[in-house]
């Protein structure tokens, strides 16, 4: 069954519930599902395999968790979350030491802290999204983007060290 963005046009109340019921039907059935979607969020959690095209052609194909955590590819890794990347040079503005040409850093990869780093990121914007609040924080002109679940702790204007636990080189 070809199944093309499929939940495009659900509200959002009814759309988990939908997908539940789908992946049910086709581990019940066995059915062969190719689902076609530009959601990261959806994707990775209905997809057993994944596959990347780019220009007609598979760039990667695999596990959705596995190429999420280490895509093979910038394409792939820009493709699956909302993440930041930096040029070598922008990298290194924030104390990381990398030959890559590109350093890939997801938001859940980086914690807010009063201590660590020479680098102090001023918060831009607070955005509230329900169980979490999107914090964009600037440093010399460089943008990033950083999870938060510690609600009203943070405020525009304030301005935070970082704590990055992991990054991605290409």
């Amino acid at each position: 069954m070809l199944l093309d963005e499929p939940f495009n046009q659900v509200d959002t109340s009814f759309r988990e519930g939908l997908q539940h019921d789908i992946r049910q039907i086709v581990k019940d059935t066995g059915l062969t599902v190719i689902m076609v979607s530009h959601d990261p969020a959806e994707v990775l959690s209905m997809a057993d395999e994944l596959l990347v095209l780019k220009d007609g052609e598979i760039l990667e194909s695999g596990n959705p968790k596995t190429m999420y955590q280490n895509p093979a590819n910038l394409y792939t890794a820009r493709l699956l979350t909302n993440c930041t990347v930096l040029t070598r040079d922008e990298a290194k503005t924030c104390g990381l030491k990398t030959k890559a040409e590109h350093v890939v850093i997801y938001p859940e990869w980086i914690e807010t802290v009063k201590t660590w780093t020479n680098n102090d990121w001023e918060i831009k914007q607070v955005l509230f999204k329900g169980c979490y609040e999107d914090l964009l924080l600037e440093h010399k002109g460089i943008t990033i983007r950083v999870l938060n679940d510690q609600f009203g702790k943070y405020t525009e204007g304030a301005r935070i060290n970082l704590k990055l636990h992991k990054w991605l080189e290409y």
